[in-house]
């Protein structure tokens, strides 16, 4: 029997080569191992505050993984009501598996090992745009969210240029999910020049000229045959 971290990093290996596909992400392992990861979370939303951001953060997994749930935090500080100072995240996937009757939070909504690391990032993603208020880790960004708009998006703003300077060297920023269309190939002009010299039904010029020479020949042959019956009938009149 495979011993749990055997499990876990068998795990962990197979989501690092998922999320090394993805654009929104850039995933560093730190030393070569598997527990603890260098990642770029790339906000890629023109709608975001926080849109063109590289938001480096480090995680960091047990030899139990995927039953307990990695940790998480961003290496910058981020003035958001959600984010301590410290970096960390107060979000729900990221506490231990089961209910909390204290927080009242669910089951549902907590970790469990049908999580991921996808899931943890992207449910990050959209808390940035979209932060619980209610019971705050920053009262201050919580208070700013709610009455000063203005001055939480310049904030971001802030966020987002001091960001870059966290992006590797060589590394190119994405600036959308989608993938360019492949290049449209050329039409031949020359093979078009020449297919439309054909008629309706692909028949050539040379195929009108043979069609124009059988008709001679039958008016030849009826002619022929015209000449025939005369001379027969002139003999049978002898």
């Amino acid at each position: 029997m495979a011993s749990m971290a055997a499990v876990a990093k068998n795990r962990l290996l197979n989501e690092y080569k998922a999320l090394d596909k993805e654009k929104w992400v850039n995933v560093e392992l730190r030393n070569d191992g598997l527990f603890v990861w260098d990642v770029g979370l790339i906000v890629i939303n023109p709608d975001s505050v926080f849109n063109g951001a590289y938001l480096k953060c480090e995680m960091s997994f047990t030899d139990n993984y995927p039953m307990s749930p990695p940790t998480f935090k961003f290496c910058r500080p981020i003035f958001h009501p959600n984010i301590y100072p410290d970096g960390k995240v107060c979000i729900s996937i990221l506490h231990a598996p089961g209910e909390d009757e204290q927080s009242g939070e669910m089951a549902s909504e907590r970790w469990s090992s049908v999580q991921s690391v996808e899931t943890v990032l992207r449910s990050i993603l959209l808390l940035l745009d979209d932060p619980e208020i209610s019971s705050p880790a920053n009262v201050d960004a919580g208070v700013t969210y709610r009455d000063a708009r203005e001055v939480y998006d310049a904030k971001a703003k802030d966020t987002v240029k001091a960001s870059l300077k966290d992006i590797p060297d060589g590394f190119v920023m994405p600036t959308t999910l989608q993938e360019a269309p492949p290049a449209k190939i050329q039409d031949d002009d020359d093979f078009w020049v020449e297919e439309g010299d054909e008629d309706d039904f692909g028949a050539s010029d040379s195929s009108g000229d043979e069609l124009d020479m059988d008709e001679d020949e039958e008016e030849e042959d009826a002619e022929d045959e015209e000449q025939d019956e005369e001379m027969e009938e002139t003999e049978d009149e002898k």
